[in-house]
């Protein structure tokens, strides 16, 4: 009980609209600095691959897109858990504001991918088990902002979203497992392998800062995206009201 009221009480939106005004700069100038890194470790610094060539480069953008297109609708669900079973507020808003971030992250894991299979396989496009389970994930991301926008009544929008992210939580393992499963054209994992990684460490270091910089601007647009979804939920609250007084006048 102590934790869900430190959650609750953390979890207000003026405290939360405040707290994430701050964080905004920070993690936006720590993306940028990440992103430029990895951009020039990968495009300049990493050696071409002794297979694909030069073409293997759109990986530090195809990869860590794979990665959070996964990422962030984990954390649509866990949010929408949170706002369903607890009534947190700020969940229901985050798990709302993750969904167009991820569609994005999924729908540039689909066009990469797509760049770099018609070199590697001789097409763009595949029924391959894990092309066709990520374009399910788009579609889920789809439907939970399609569902969000349809419904009036946001709180029961935000819980109509939860669970429908929840019931897509399935698709997940079945993305990260099918080229183990099937018989799949897609590679097997090569980065997030127990025994150790089979790419070498001038790919894999650029990569991995190209990951983390994703997962920054992540945070960053959601907490842009959150901030902006509270304004709208609480215009007529006091604190959103004291807000804008000072402006007007």
């Amino acid at each position: 009980m102590g934790i869900v009221r430190f959650i609750h009480q953390t979890g207000s939106p003026q405290y939360f609209y405040r707290i994430a005004g701050l964080w905004i700069p920070w993690l936006g100038g720590l993306t940028a600095i990440l992103i430029l890194a990895g951009t020039i470790g990968g495009l300049v610094f990493a050696p071409p691959d002794y297979q694909q060539g030069e073409s293997y480069r759109i990986i530090f953008i195809h990869v860590p897109s794979a990665w959070m297109s996964m990422f962030v609708y984990m954390v649509m669900a866990v949010a929408g858990l949170l706002g369903l079973v607890w009534r947190v507020k700020m969940a229901e808003v985050l798990a709302v504001s993750s969904a167009p971030i991820g569609a994005s992250f999924t729908f540039l894991a689909l066009v990469t991918g797509s760049l770099w299979g018609k070199p590697m396989w001789g097409a763009w496009w595949v029924w391959d088990a894990r092309l066709t389970s990520e374009l399910i994930l788009l579609f889920l991301y789809l439907g939970v902002i399609a569902l969000y926008s349809a419904i009036e009544d946001k709180r029961v929008a935000a819980r109509a979203v939860a669970i429908l992210a929840l019931v897509g939580v399935v698709n997940i393992p079945i993305i990260h497992y099918s080229v183990e499963w099937w018989n799949t054209l897609h590679q097997p994992a090569t980065i997030t392998k127990l025994d150790k990684p089979s790419i070498h460490a001038s790919m894999l270091i650029p990569l991995l800062i190209m990951a983390l910089g994703f997962k920054l601007f992540f945070a960053t647009t959601v907490l842009m995206r959150a901030r902006c979804e509270v304004l709208d939920r609480e215009r007529n609250s006091r604190w959103v009201q004291s807000l804008v007084e000072p402006q007007s006048e």
